[in-house]
């Protein structure tokens, strides 16, 4: 890949290339790094996990597009892989949309995921979701196309909530609506068994997710098995989130209990964690 080519065109060429593409969910720009330094080729900016980092609150469209694109500016500064982020509704009109695209495009998005839920929006695999009509969700997704294409660098990943609120062959038509208008990827949210996402890959092709989520509604196949069902994309949007908690948690029983944290780095190690000897190393290039 090119030095110089843009996160949009990085990302068309993963999605080019043969075999599933593997990509761990972050919050922050640390966890960000850690997915970067992990090896992965691509990671997502997770609403739901920067709602709960942030906000230390729940995935229920609480937090704002202002508050997302900055978290969201952070993340993509930190790293040099693409990062596709959670553009929840589009935060209103079809302008809006417009404006929300154009936004992650400048903080240095690949590719942005637009969903078709009822505003305020919540987790795909939690109760209660409602998703607007097709014409308004079709609308959506126009809107970002035209903002793709009239010069903002990124990629269109067009969502339904579809499958829980109305059925799979609502779901399907829709992705397959996406798919005409132009969205560079689908993701067909929540299916419940292996026969059910096999026919969203063969009834709509192109590039497709699938939401890894653990104790979700979707069943965990490991990615081989989800490429064989015909997905590009695996994602792990929770994961990091799921076990910093417990690992927070379990820390902070330990600190109670009045003993040291079992799981802590040494101060070294954590030094060289959050990039210190880079920073030490450009300290000395420009020292006096």
């Amino acid at each position: 890949m090119s030095g110089m080519s843009t996160a949009a065109a990085r990302l068309r060429e993963l999605l080019a290339r043969p075999g599933i593409l593997v990509m761990p969910g972050c919050h922050d720009a640390m966890s960000a790094r850690l997915c970067e330094e992990a090896g992965f080729e691509l990671a997502f900016m997770s609403g739901f996990a920067v709602s709960a980092d942030r906000l230390g609150m729940p995935d229920t469209g609480l937090i704002s597009y202002g508050e997302l694109v900055d978290q969201g500016q952070n993340i993509c500064r930190a790293v040099s892989i693409p990062m596709i982020g959670d553009g929840d509704t589009g935060f209103g009109s079809a302008q809006n949309v417009k404006r929300t695209v154009q936004g992650y495009a400048r903080a240095g998005f690949a590719c942005i995921m637009l969903e078709d839920q009822v505003a305020p929006k919540r987790c795909g695999h939690t109760e209660g979701k409602a998703v607007v009509g097709q014409d308004e969700a079709l609308t959506r997704i126009r809107a970002a196309v035209d903002a793709r294409d009239a010069g903002a660098d990124i990629l269109i990943m067009a969502r339904t909530d579809a499958r829980a609120c109305v059925s799979l062959d609502e779901a399907i038509a829709r992705c397959q609506a996406f798919r005409e208008l132009g969205a560079d990827i689908t993701f067909l949210e929540a299916p419940l068994d292996e026969h059910e996402m096999r026919r969203y890959c063969a009834e709509v092709g192109g590039p497709t997710m699938a939401n890894l989520i653990e104790g979700g509604k979707t069943p965990l196949l490991p990615p081989a098995q989800l490429e064989q069902l015909g997905y590009k994309i695996a994602v792990y949007p929770l994961t990091l989130l799921n076990v910093s908690i417990g690992a927070m948690r379990a820390a902070l029983r330990e600190l109670a209990s009045g003993q040291r944290a079992s799981q802590a780095m040494d101060f070294e190690a954590l030094k060289s964690a959050v990039g210190f000897p880079a920073y030490y190393a450009e300290e000395a290039r420009y020292k006096s």
